[in-house]
């Protein structure tokens, strides 16, 4: 089962604790000893800027799919680092990222060190209001591309954060993403209850999604149900996008919430009660939609409460998927502190018009 880690960073002896486990993420994902090294350069680097600037925050490091899938097969882990806080936010996000700037009196040399060497690199900031920083590094250096992404230019993206209670070194909740020629799905998963027993179901069920990414959603959690039997179950969300036709199916089970914009609106997308696993309900109707440049879909455990309202702000919603989690995270968790549950949000969007 794979590790996550939430570190706070409140003085300095916790910037220690935040390469530590970088560096343990890195050597769970396989990372060589410079890629391991770029790893530690950039958590010590973030945390480091959450007390300079933030006024303290949290380090959030996972082990996740790239936020751009291979046409097909396996996708390779990268280490993901957020720096998250509600501190009093940078003006100018771009002279932020230029060697020399600092309002600290220091060599300002942090951010745009950590952009040099991440494969992925966002700062998401607003004053006021806080930051977001977040670093992805594979085993990879082709800086060309994301890690992992097919030489194509991307249709769509996905990202999340996932925040185990109590810093507890698993969370029951998951979520995983993988492309099978024209169809991307997603899907997320909260394993009944919280630490290793509710991280082996939704496990099990990240396992089962790589094996079968041809399935259509409906089809995709009966066969979840067939592999978390023996395991205490979990409430299971699955999101599966066809390309060519612009069409978005969802199919799921439990207390997964999902959220659809279309355009300036929201749509909540209603699962079925059951438990994959345990209790799957005898049908499962498919919900079809539509799906455009002007959407976005978020999926998220019970970690988030269920009437929580989105973030308004254009920049954020087309921001990097990961970026746009972590800030519905911290935004709707006040101090980013899930105090209910393991706290998972997952979110697909289309591909920046950059990119494509």
């Amino acid at each position: 089962m794979p590790r996550v880690w939430d570190v706070a960073v409140n003085d300095s002896t916790q910037v220690h604790d935040a390469r530590v486990a970088a560096q343990a993420a890195a050597s769970a994902v396989g990372l060589t000893s410079s890629r391991t090294a770029s790893v530690a350069l950039v958590a010590t680097e973030l945390a480091t800027n959450l007390l300079k600037h933030g006024h303290g925050g949290r380090v959030l490091i996972d082990m996740v799919p790239p936020p751009v899938p291979r046409q097909d097969g396996p996708q390779p882990s990268v280490v993901q680092i957020a720096a998250v806080d509600h501190g009093p936010g940078i003006a100018d996000v771009t002279a932020a990222l230029r060697d020399g700037f600092s309002t600290a009196g220091s060599l300002g040399a942090g951010l745009g060190t950590c952009r040099r060497v991440a494969d992925d690199f966002e700062l998401y900031s607003v004053p006021g209001r806080g930051t977001v920083a977040l670093a992805r590094i594979g085993p990879a250096a082709d800086r060309r591309r994301p890690v992992g992404a097919s030489a194509a230019a991307p249709d769509v993206r996905a990202g999340g954060v996932d925040v185990p209670l109590a810093r507890a070194e698993h969370s029951g909740d998951a979520w995983a993403w993988v492309r099978c020629g024209d169809l991307v799905t997603l899907m997320l998963a909260d394993g009944l209850g919280h630490g290793r027993p509710a991280a082996e179901a939704s496990s099990a069920a990240v396992r089962a999604v790589y094996d079968s990414p041809h399935l259509s959603p409906a089809e995709l959690l009966g066969r979840l149900d067939t592999a978390l039997r023996g395991t205490r179950g979990a409430a299971v969300a699955v999101a599966q996008l066809k390309l060519s036709a612009g069409r978005l199916r969802f199919c799921g089970i439990g207390n997964i919430g999902a959220r659809l914009r279309e355009g300036d609106t929201w749509r909540p997308l209603l699962s079925r009660p059951g438990i994959v696993g345990a209790h799957r309900p005898a049908t499962l109707p498919e919900a079809e939609f539509a799906w455009s440049a002007d959407r976005l879909l978020v999926l998220h455990s019970d970690g988030l409460p269920s009437r929580w309202t989105p973030p308004a702000d254009p920049a954020v919603l087309s921001a990097d998927p990961a970026v746009t989690a972590a800030v519905i995270v911290r935004d709707v968790g006040s101090p980013l502190r899930p105090e209910r549950d393991d706290t998972a949000v997952a979110v697909l969007a289309p591909g920046r018009p950059e990119e494509r």
